[in-house]
């Protein structure tokens, strides 16, 4: 008798967007980070501190930066610090990328 083996499916870690409390891939979000520094955009995703998900859609970076964002980084956001993640956020386009875009197409 043979055994067979189920395939295991890959676990992709979910995030939830701050903004719009959309729940996601971890991939598909930007990380912002609560450092010694600062509150700082993490494009790696690895920097240690704690860390909050957001859409890379303007929409969702302003909803967050009115309140969402400092309550899930238990901070009070510096005035530099929402300076520097308002100039972020005016980088961003309207509609947020798509699963392909983000990953360098299908897997």
């Amino acid at each position: 008798m043979v055994k067979q083996t189920k395939k295991r499916e890959k676990h992709i870690p979910q995030r939830t967007c701050v903004g719009c409390r959309e729940v996601l891939a971890k991939r598909t979000l930007i990380r912002v980070v609560r450092t010694p520094e600062g509150v700082v955009v993490d494009k790696e995703g690895k920097t240690p501190g704690r860390g909050a998900y957001l859409h890379d859609k303007r929409a969702c970076w302003q909803k967050g930066l009115k309140g969402a964002l400092a309550s899930a980084l238990r901070i009070e956001i510096s005035p530099e610090n929402r300076l520097r993640l308002e100039e972020f956020a005016a980088t961003l386009t309207e509609e947020p990328a798509t699963p392909e875009q983000v990953t360098g197409g299908s897997q």
